[in-house]
């Protein structure tokens, strides 16, 4: 099943103005941990706007987001232990009160068909993904109670090197994962959470891979080859996530995706950043596309976890221009489908027989 509008906003061709373009599940939106900081954890204003940050539900709408994973982070650099435990709770607890306050326009859904009801009724499934294993606390059994409340994948590290997985942006420990990090995927693969290859090492990625019984995702990054940053995957790990039936959903961030903007940022980030473009995301979800196929891309723009985006993706209304352009390079409307959220529902779905065994009591 597809979903479909026609979009009525600034394209980024017009050979693409009147294209027919799917709604899209995106992989990675920090509003959660945005309100926290800037709105005290409250919910009331994302249904009006929320002009400083991203993601608002008029903004929303305006982008045709069908589906959201609302990422709940917490800085492992300030939060240690218990404490991070108790703040991935107050995160969880943001997505549920947030879709209770907006019922026409949110349904939070746990499996690819409730996902798939949400958009059918015209509203957004929201769906929860944990950024960083160091949140479970060395706890499989924290992990588990985040699946009992919804969460759906776990990114094995955030930017810090944790015991037993190592970051793409930290010093080495495990060389990998540890044992324990493996005991941590497998316990995934069986409750059904799915395993997130963002922000962790290339050779964590290798061992998650090895591990993992059940296909995986890349929330938010992009890829290497086309912007030298240790956040982007190689292009021999991009091919193994689609061999095995994966999705690598690609970020918007400028210096992941701009290697013009990422040596901007790492000499310094003198006089005027580089400009980023819509052709620039473009660029990475074609560059996963031929290396392992149109079933292995999908798309997950980080809004609210970063600063500055590209131009014409500035906010979470810019979704029609991204697909547009794809449009615009001879993207069939099949193959704008499987990347806009039919990839990332095919993964997810993949998960959901032992996701809701787990939640059935059975082991």
């Amino acid at each position: 099943m597809s979903f479909h509008t026609v979009a009525d906003t600034a394209p980024a061709t017009s050979r693409a103005a009147a294209v027919e373009l799917p709604l899209v599940i995106d992989g990675h939106n920090d509003l959660a941990w945005a309100c926290r900081e800037h709105h005290g954890y409250r919910v009331d204003g994302v249904g009006t706007g929320l002009p400083d940050l991203h993601t608002d539900l008029p903004r929303l709408r305006a982008g045709r987001v069908g589906g959201q994973f609302w990422s709940v982070w917490v800085d492992d650099e300030t939060l240690h232990g218990a404490e991070q435990v108790t703040a991935t709770l107050e995160q969880i607890d943001f997505v549920h009160r947030l879709a209770a306050r907006y019922p026409d326009d949110l349904r939070l859904a746990r499996t690819a068909a409730e996902a798939r009801q949400a958009m059918r009724s015209g509203r957004i499934a929201s769906l929860i993904g944990v950024e960083g294993g160091d949140q479970i606390d060395e706890s499989l059994g924290v992990l588990r109670s985040y699946a009992r409340l919804g969460a759906r994948y776990m990114t094995l590290t955030w930017a810090q090197t944790i015991p037993w997985a190592d970051s793409s942006t930290d010093e080495a420990r495990s060389n990998g994962l540890s044992d324990f990090g493996r005991e941590v995927v497998a316990e995934m693969n069986r409750i059904g959470m799915l395993v997130d290859l963002a922000h962790v090492s290339d050779a964590t990625m290798s061992d998650a891979l090895d591990v993992s019984t059940l296909p995986v995702l890349v929330s938010h990054s992009g890829a290497r080859a086309l912007c030298d940053h240790p956040r982007n995957v190689p292009d021999e790990l991009i091919r193994r996530i689609g061999a095995t039936g994966g999705v690598h959903m690609v970020a918007f961030v400028p210096s992941f995706v701009s290697q013009a903007r990422r040596d901007w940022v790492v000499g310094g980030e003198h006089g005027e950043p580089p400009t980023v473009t819509v052709a620039d995301v473009a660029d990475h979800i074609e560059h996963v596309r031929d290396l392992a196929g149109v079933d292995a891309v999908g798309i997950g723009a980080d809004y609210d976890g970063t600063g500055s985006m590209p131009h014409g993706l500035d906010d979470v209304s810019g979704y029609p221009r991204l697909l547009a352009e794809l449009a615009g390079r001879g993207w069939s409307h099949a193959d704008l489908d499987k990347v806009a959220h039919e990839n990332v529902l095919r993964v997810l779905e993949a998960s959901d027989p032992n996701h809701l065994t787990f939640l059935a009591g059975e082991r």
